[in-house]
C-alpha cells in the first residue's frame, strides 16, 4: 500500500513541476511576442511618419520644378502603395514581410530620384521649408533604421527561445510561430562606386 501511495504522490509531483515549467515558459513567450509586436508597431510608426512627410515634400517642390511631374508622380505612387500594405503583428510572415518591404524599398528609391532631382534647383535648396522637410525625412530614416533593429533582436530572441529545448515543446503546443527577420535590400552587398 505505502509503494502504491507514493507512485501516487511522485506522479502528483510530476504533474505539478510539468505544469509549473509550462507555466513559466508559456509566460516567458508571451512576454518575447509581445515584445515583438511592440517594435514591429514601432517599425510600422517610423514608416507612417515618412508617409506623412512626403505630401509636404512633393508639394514644396511641386511649387519650384515644372519639368518633373514624372518623378513627382513616382514618388506619389509609390507613397500611395507602401501605405496600402499594413501588416497586423498577429499576420507577420516571411510573404507579408516581403511585400511590406519590397513597397518601402520602392518608395525609398523614388524619394532618393526625387532629392536627386531638386539639386538642379538652387532656389529650391535654399527653402527654409523644402530644407526642414528634408532634414525631418532623414532624421526618420534614422529612426527607421533603428527601429528595425530594435524589432531584428526581438525576433531573434523570440525565435531562439522557441527553438529552445523544452520551450519548443510548449511553443507548440500553443501555437507560438517563428516571426520573420528584415532582409538586406537587393544590391545592398555591392558598394556603391564613387566618382570624382
Amino acid at each position: 500500500m505505502k509503494k502504491i501511495i507514493s507512485k501516487i504522490i511522485m506522479a502528483v509531483v510530476a504533474v505539478v513541476m510539468m505544469s509549473s515549467l509550462s507555466s513559466c515558459n508559456y509566460n516567458s513567450l508571451v512576454e518575447k511576442q509581445q515584445s515583438v509586436d511592440q517594435a514591429w508597431a514601432q517599425v510600422e510608426n517610423q514608416y507612417q511618419r515618412r508617409a506623412d512627410l512626403i505630401p509636404n515634400l512633393v508639394n514644396t517642390v511641386k511649387g519650384y520644378s515644372t519639368h518633373e511631374s514624372e518623378t513627382l508622380q513616382k514618388v506619389t505612387e509609390a507613397r500611395a502603395k507602401a501605405t496600402s500594405i499594413t501588416i497586423d503583428a498577429d499576420n507577420l510572415n516571411e510573404e507579408t514581410l516581403a511585400k511590406f518591404q519590397q513597397a518601402q524599398g520602392e518608395l525609398s528609391q523614388a524619394l532618393k530620384s526625387l532629392l536627386a532631382v531638386t539639386e538642379a534647383y538652387p532656389d529650391l535648396k535654399a527653402n527654409e521649408n523644402f530644407m526642414n522637410l528634408q532634414t525631418q525625412l532623414e532624421g526618420t530614416e534614422n529612426r527607421i533604421s533603428t527601429e528595425r533593429m530594435r524589432y531584428t533582436e526581438a525576433v531573434k530572441e523570440y525565435n531562439t527561445s522557441i527553438k529552445k529545448f523544452p520551450t519548443m515543446i510548449y511553443a507548440g503546443w500553443f501555437g507560438f510561430k517563428e516571426k520573420p527577420q528584415f532582409k538586406a535590400e537587393a544590391g545592398a552587398e555591392k558598394a556603391p562606386e564613387v566618382k570624382f
